[in-house]
This record gives structure tokens, C-alpha cells and sequence, in this order.
């Protein structure tokens, strides 16, 4: 071999021993044996912590659903409250699987924090709720007021750019957390509370008065929500995907927890498929088993099950489904199809 060629191999041998290994984030899972799952500190329909310690919402069945599928147990997860300024330090230092949190998906939480977001579960938007003596129908009449928000959030930019776009005079008094935030709107230390739709319908429930809080109609950002892994482990970031994709797919195929057994017996190809009767091979390419979605779905249900118990008609919250009805039924949630 010329010395010119071997100098350049023993570059290329140096070079590649700096690379990360391969974290192996699905092994490392089933060996510590359980799934370390960040969640809200306390977000109703979202994640809320019972008085008996239980947690419950809808960011929490995800989670569940994912062990599920690894451990066929939906209760081998271990769930770590986070605020919105530690959340995602907390998942790039390795303290949490996987990011459960009503997380906005925007390019600099990508591409700045080295985060992946494993698709959108949530089609939200930013909104603002006021007293309902303050009389406004509209954001656009909120000039000249106090606007609560919470910190480590995108919603202090979005109400920036809002207010300036509009040429309304308001001004931001930014809290650590969803607490403070709250208290400082009910105690009138603010006349405007700013957060993403759905929290500010679950946030009123907190009041001592929620009757006499609005949301106003306007929504003025876009805030695609969804479960964040670390970029560094594309075998994990692909099954928490499909994990995300077989539960809309499932309430679309109409494989509901009720009838996992029953799908087992379709004739239909689509739905032998995702139950694992065939294409047996799928769920091994995942690093899973066969009937990996059908565990999913056994465990929490399907996406509209999901919804509907926690944040939907079902709920205290009563949020329509809006955008996030399936593409079949006017919303533009939508699947890639397990085959």
C-alpha cells in the first residue's frame, strides 16, 4: 500500500473513532425496563398527575402506547414533569427516552437543539383568553393591555409579532410556568392570557370562576405539536414515528380497543397488515414484534379514542376536533400506510 493511501486510511480509521456510537436508545429501554417519558408539570387533558401518583392525558397514552409496543405493558413507563424551560435540556442530556409535552415542532428546535420531532399528533394554534367583563369578540381589540405568558414557550413570539403586526399596544409579563402564569391572569396582575388553544381550555378549568373566562375565537400562530426524540438514534426516531402514525391509521382502518381481537380475523389486507397476521416482517424492521400496532391499540386505543377520552367530547376540556379530524372527515390528519 503507498504511504500516501495509508496515511489517508489511518486519517479515516482516527476520524471515524470520534463519531458517537450508535446509542441504541430501543436496548437500552427494554434493559433498563421501562421508558423514561417527559411530560407536562400538570397540563389537564395533557398530563396530570392523579392524588394517587397515576398520570393521565393525552401526551401520557402516547407514552403508554410506546411501551406497549416494546414491552407489551403499557404501564412500564416512568414519567418525569418538566417545565417548559428544562424540557428539552432534559432530552438532550439523556434524562428522558422521549418528549411527551405539548412541544411546538419548529425549525430551530430541530436544527439549533439537534432534536427530531416524531410528527405532529396535535394541530394547535396560539389563542388568548381574557375576563368576560372586558367585553372584547376579537384580538384584534386587546390594545393597550397586560398579557400573561409563559417562559421557554413560543407564544411570546407569537403575540409579539401579532401585536405588531396589528399596531396593538400591549404589554408581555413573561412566568416561569404554567402556574404562575395562571395565578398572575386570575389574580389581575394581567387582563390577557396567551398560550396555545388547547391549554388555555385546559388552563380555565383551573380557575376558581371558569365561567367567567373566554377564549377569544382567533387563532394566530400555527403550533403542530408532537412527541421529540434526540437526533442522534434514527432506529428509535423511526419506530416513535410509526408508533404515531399506527394510532391515526388505526382509527381510520376503524381498529379500535374494542376490537383488536375481532381485526385479527379481517379479510381486509390493510388491516391484516397492521394487526401483524400479515406482513409479519414489518414490525422486526422496527426492532419490534409483529403485532406491535395492535399492542399499541389494545393498550390506549386508537387516535380518536385518545382525543375523545382526554381533551374531545368525552372530556372535561370539549375541544372540537377541528384540523384534527382525519383527512376522510374534513381535518388534515394523515397517515403513511403500514404496508
Amino acid at each position: 500500500m503507498p504511504i500516501g493511501f495509508r496515511a489517508f486510511a489511518l486519517a479515516g480509521t482516527l476520524f471515524a473513532a470520534t463519531l458517537p456510537a450508535f446509542s441504541g436508545t430501543l436496548d437500552e429501554v427494554r434493559k433498563r425496563g421501562s421508558l423514561a417519558c417527559g411530560v407536562s408539570m400538570g397540563l389537564l387533558g395533557f398530563s396530570e398527575q392523579k392524588p394517587d401518583g397515576s398520570w393521565a392525558g393525552f401526551d401520557v397514552d402516547f407514552c403508554r402506547a410506546l411501551a406497549a409496543v416494546i414491552f407489551d405493558d403499557p404501564k412500564k413507563v416512568t414519567f418525569h414533569p418538566l417545565s417548559a424551560l428544562e424540557r428539552f435540556d432534559a432530552l438532550k442530556a439523556g434524562k428522558i427516552d422521549i418528549l411527551s409535552r405539548n412541544s411546538t415542532w419548529t425549525l430551530e428546535r430541530e436544527a439549533g437543539l439537534g432534536l427530531l420531532f416524531a410528527g405532529v399528533n396535535f394541530y394547535d394554534g396560539q389563542g388568548f383568553m381574557i375576563r368576560r367583563d372586558n367585553k372584547a369578540v376579537s384580538a384584534l381589540e386587546l390594545n393597550r393591555t397586560r398579557v400573561c405568558v409563559q417562559a421557554g414557550t413560543t407564544n411570546a413570539q407569537g403575540a409579539t409579532e401579532f401585536f405588531s403586526t396589528n399596531s396593538i399596544t400591549a404589554e408581555l409579563k413573561t412566568f416561569p410556568d404554567g402556574p404562575s402564569t395562571l395565578r398572575g391572569f386570575e389574580t389581575g396582575e394581567c387582563d390577557v392570557m396567551t398560550a396555545d388553544n388547547s391549554g388555555l381550555f385546559a388552563e380555565r378549568l383551573r380557575l376558581a370562576r371558569a365561567s367567567e373566562a373566554v377564549i377569544l375565537p382567533d387563532i394566530v400562530s400555527k403550533e403542530p405539536l408532537g412527541p421529540v426524540v434526540r437526533n442522534d438514534d434514527v432506529r428509535w426516531y423511526t419506530l416513535v414515528r410509526w408508533v404515531n402514525f399506527a394510532l391515526i391509521n388505526a382509527e381510520e382502518l376503524g381498529v379500535a380497543s374494542s376490537n383488536v381481537s375481532e381485526a385479527k380475523r379481517s379479510t381486509k389486507p390493510d388491516v391484516r397488515r397492521f394487526v401483524g397476521v400479515d406482513g409479519a416482517d414489518l414490525g422486526p424492521k422496527l426492532g419490534v414484534t409483529a403485532d406491535w400496532a395492535a399492542r399499541a391499540v389494545a393498550a390506549v386505543g386508537n387516535y380518536g379514542e385518545i382525543y375523545e377520552r382526554n381533551v374531545g367530547s368525552k372530556s372535561r376540556l370539549g375541544i372540537p376536533r377541528g384540523l384534527n379530524q382525519l383527512w376522510t372527515e374534513g381535518g388534515i390528519l394523515y397517515a403513511p400506510p403500514i404496508r
